[in-house]
């Protein structure tokens, strides 16, 4: 199921921001883009998201803003004043004019502005970050939840219009067994010096009828659609079990329209195909 969730903490002038992004898939696959300053605990973030979203293909980032008077370099000071001593001794001893613009010249000697300390994750820090993970993972199953109710409501409709269409057939079943009694001896009647025992032509009838009902598939795909509906109600993730049940009812629909030999009959089962097809469209997008 798509969904989006974001957070930002501050921590000591930082602003950590966290952003995750979901999209439709069978399985988790998830993608990363960490800070180095967290990438130590990868594994971690990895196994709190896998937990709380299951499946999905995940892009999660983590990453870092900072004030830039906070992250600016600091100039080594004493390293500046080493540096201008031996210059104006050089200066001094060779007769090579002096600089004109001494902090242009020391600023840009080798290390003078050069970040040297090493950033260590602290406990408080990765406590600040864990809390924007999973702040921002809650506001995607938020966004998750908003999305499944308005799938939930559109299964609805579907299924509802599936089981009134299957209702509707009920009519054309019960006078299509006359008709095709009167299609057949009409036949008959229409080929010259035929002579035919009532009696067996009822009995074949009743066999060709039996083949052509379809009080099975009507049976199985109510029940099919009373478990789409229960399906829908349960915790945790349904997705895959909802498109199974939809790929049974489809077996139900295509034998039903297969045995309907009436046109209304078969009018009603493309429309029950079509609602059907919707389902299995957005049934990807259920959690």
């Amino acid at each position: 199921m798509t969904g989006y969730g974001k957070s930002i903490v501050t921590y000591n002038q930082k602003k950590i921001n966290v952003e995750i992004k979901s999209l439709n898939s069978k399985t988790l696959d998830l993608s990363t883009r960490i800070a180095p300053l967290y990438r130590e605990k990868e594994m971690e973030i990895r196994q709190i998201v896998a937990k709380q979203l299951e499946r999905g293909k995940i892009d999660f980032s983590i990453w870092i803003e900072k004030d830039d008077a906070v992250d600016a370099a600091p100039i080594n000071a004493a390293l500046v004043e080493n540096y201008y001593k031996q210059i104006k001794a050089i200066s001094e001893k060779t007769g090579i004019p002096a600089p004109q613009d001494w902090f242009n010249t020391l600023l840009r000697m080798p290390d003078v502005t050069t970040k040297n300390d090493v950033e260590k994750l602290s406990i408080e820090e990765w406590a600040a970050a864990s809390s924007a993970i999973h702040e921002a993972i809650a506001n995607l199953l938020t966004f998750r939840k908003q999305e499944g109710a308005a799938l939930q409501k559109k299964f609805t409709e579907k299924v509802d219009n599936i089981e009134n269409l299957l209702l509707s057939i009920e009519p054309f079943e019960k006078s299509r067994v006359e008709k095709i009694r009167q299609s057949i001896v009409k036949g008959l009647e229409q080929i010259p010096s035929v002579d035919y025992d009532k009696n067996r032509l009822e009995q074949e009838l009743i066999y060709y009828i039996e083949k052509l009902d379809i009080s099975e598939e009507k049976q199985r795909l109510t029940n099919h659609l009373k478990y789409f509906r229960e399906t829908m109600n349960e915790d945790g993730a349904v997705g895959k079990k909802l498109g199974f049940i939809a790929q049974e009812m489809g077996r139900e629909i295509n034998t039903t329209g297969s045995k309907s030999n009436q046109a209304e009959m078969q009018n009603v089962v493309v429309k029950m195909k079509d609602e059907l097809e919707q389902i299995k469209e957005q049934v990807l997008n259920a959690f």
